[in-house]
């Protein structure tokens, strides 16, 4: 178990000897609260909750890059790879993941934003144990770094569960866990953009 993270805490991704991880994983996974039913011909039926999973990409600047999603599953630079789309939510352990090789991030990405959405439109209140984690794929065994568990529920349709931000060679892990609206993580970016839109300035809806 990694280091457990609460909202607005940061993480160096850097190993005891102090080099930087190259390769790690983002994990992140979601229960329905939503109380069994009965089915008609008797039992229960868990209600499937299905999220969706994304990475935003900004520059220093705030300006929007690129986007790994379920309709692009790969960044532009191919360093950042999204592993399919889940449409239950069911099962223990990660719903979603994204692959990210830190070294083969594009020089101009500083903030890479993780985005759970929901494109059905349920809400956080219908869902339980929403967590991101970070997995460092560069050693042997996979071991798991740090771990966010959000404490957050509400009406909104997305959250903004974590980032990665460049410092340097170093990357940082940053908890945000931030409510949001959009059925993508391309609908949040445009409700946001009222204003130059820089990863560390999202507040609540």
């Amino acid at each position: 178990m990694g280091l457990s993270l609460k909202k607005g805490q940061s993480l160096s991704l850097t190993k005891q000897n102090g080099e930087s991880l190259t390769n790690v994983r983002l994990g992140l996974g979601w229960d329905s609260a939503v109380p069994a039913k009965r089915g008609f011909f008797g039992g229960t039926k868990t209600v499937e909750i299905d999220l969706d999973a994304s990475a935003l990409m900004f520059d220093a600047a705030g300006t929007h890059l690129d986007t790994v999603f379920f309709n692009q599953l790969t960044s532009k630079d191919g360093a950042i790879r999204h592993t399919g789309d889940n449409l239950t939510g069911a099962g223990e352990g990660d719903d979603e993941t994204l692959m990210v090789n830190l070294p083969g991030v594009s020089p101009a990405v500083a903030h890479i934003v993780f985005v759970i959405t929901s494109y059905s439109q349920q809400t956080f209140n219908m869902v339980e144990n929403a967590f991101c984690r970070v997995i460092d794929d560069s050693v042997a065994g996979s071991p798991e770094v740090a771990r966010y568990a959000l404490t957050e529920s509400g009406p909104n349709t997305a959250m903004v569960m974590s980032k990665l931000s460049r410092n340097g060679s170093v990357w940082n892990f940053t908890a945000i866990g931030a409510p949001a609206n959009g059925r993508t993580a391309g609908e949040v970016l445009r409700r946001r953009c009222r204003r130059p839109l820089i990863p560390v300035q999202y507040q609540s809806t």
